[in-house]
């Protein structure tokens, strides 16, 4: 038992509790968070917190471990009483049954559980890191992939700028050195606003905001969230797939490729034109293109579709399509591979 291997100090003139420097100072009240430390100087607390003084015979350090291990708080989850603030009587807590290993033996049990914690740290910063990695090397995949570095340029595709005088489509500007990066020879600038047409989204907002995931149709905003809830509502589904929503007063986009319903009308629903781009490259090209946004000023028509815009040719938008995919998901894997070690 516990009380046969430490022991509690009350100040005399209060119903404080007093504790020493090295005693183990465990709070009784909602014991699974496991609020468990080693006091570095002496001191009193409340009869909330028991300081337990194992003098000598047990390790600090073995003894905090032990209050914090799930044997413990089984055992405590059976002994507390309360509802909101449950807590863990001075009674049931002097009683609890207390493994006592000799005492080499706890500082070696406790050398090793600090080793094996110092691990598990390493392990959570280099996944913190490798995160970071991945999300800097998909934005550098990304980056090459605009500027025409991602894939070979097949000399058989039809140039960008043949498609667009075939199809009679005015190219941005013939000059230029006022563009921001060199793009490939079978590439031309043009503005977004020549590659997608954009649907005002009043028709397809949802009508009740009783959500529930029994529904089947989602319900859409171009922020964070981006699926709100889901709705019984048949009529007003977005069906002409795929496209991008576009939150015309954030600017934030997504792409999407299954029917919907809309929260509200602050955003564009935008489609590309089939004959000159591939969607999912212009939803990659808008991803790194966000424009600061305010709740002020709507985005779409006053900015966002005036932005000039690099073109490759049909086919080689839908290799550089497929480059992007394939190597994202290679970079998951090794996120989720991680993770699974955890």
């Amino acid at each position: 038992m516990l009380k046969r291997v430490c022991k509690i100090e009350k100040d005399s003139k209060s119903t404080r509790n007093v504790f020493k420097k090295g005693d183990v100072l465990y709070s009784k009240l909602r014991t699974y968070l496991n609020k468990v430390l080693i006091a570095d100087q002496k001191g009193y607390c409340t009869t909330e917190i028991l300081p337990l003084d194992f003098n000598g015979f047990v390790v600090p350090e073995y003894a905090r471990y032990v209050l914090m291990s799930n044997y413990f708080l089984d055992y405590t989850a059976e002994c507390c009483y309360g509802v909101k603030m449950p807590r863990l009587g001075t009674y049931d807590g002097e009683n609890a049954p207390f493994p006592l290993p000799p005492l080499n033996e706890q500082k070696r049990i406790s050398s090793k559980i600090n080793s094996l914690f110092v691990l598990i740290d390493r392990i959570n910063e280099n996944q913190l890191s490798l995160e970071q990695f991945v999300n800097q090397t998909k934005s550098k995949v990304l980056e090459l992939a605009i500027k025409g570095k991602l894939v070979p340029q097949n000399p058989e595709d039809e140039p960008a700028s043949t498609l667009l005088e075939r199809l009679g489509i005015k190219k941005a500007s013939s000059d230029t050195s006022h563009y921001p990066f060199k793009i490939p020879k079978s590439w031309e600038w043009i503005e977004l606003n020549s590659v997608l047409e954009y649907e005002q989204p009043t028709k397809y907002i949802v009508k009740s905001t009783e959500y529930s995931d029994t529904y089947s149709i989602p319900v859409l905003t171009a922020g964070k969230s981006f699926i709100i809830g889901y709705t019984n509502e048949k009529e007003g589904v977005y069906k002409d797939l795929p496209v991008i929503i576009f939150d015309d007063f954030t600017t934030s986009s997504k792409y999407v490729d299954f029917e919907f319903k809309v929260k509200s009308s602050a955003m564009k629903i935008l489609r590309a034109r089939k004959d000159i781009a591939n969607i999912k490259y212009i939803a990659f090209f808008i991803s790194i293109t966000r424009l600061a946004g305010n709740t002020h000023k709507r985005y779409w028509i006053s900015e966002y579709s005036k932005i000039k815009i690099p073109l490759p040719p049909l086919a080689e938008q839908q290799r550089i399509v497929e480059k992007i995919e394939d190597t994202f998901k290679t970079l998951d894997r090794i996120l989720d591979s991680l993770k699974a070690i955890n």
